[in-house]
């Protein structure tokens, strides 16, 4: 998970009051990989532009994801 994560998170909530450590693994992972699906669906949604690599570049390393 990267800073920005950590941040995403407390912004969010989930991080007040101790509430991301009473989750359990499975619950933290589900909630990581729905934010990696929606960065995704943000790399999806450049294919009508013609800087795609950049714009990708810039989103994937923005959230510490692999550029796929």
């Amino acid at each position: 998970m990267t800073d920005r994560y950590d941040d995403l998170l407390y912004e969010s909530g989930l991080t007040a009051q101790g509430c991301w450590d009473e989750l359990d693994d499975y619950d933290k992972q589900a909630i990581l990989k729905f934010g990696d699906l929606i960065v995704r669906e943000c790399i999806n949604q450049t294919n009508n532009f013609a800087s795609i690599p950049m714009v990708k570049h810039a989103i994937t390393q923005r959230f510490g994801m692999k550029n796929e």
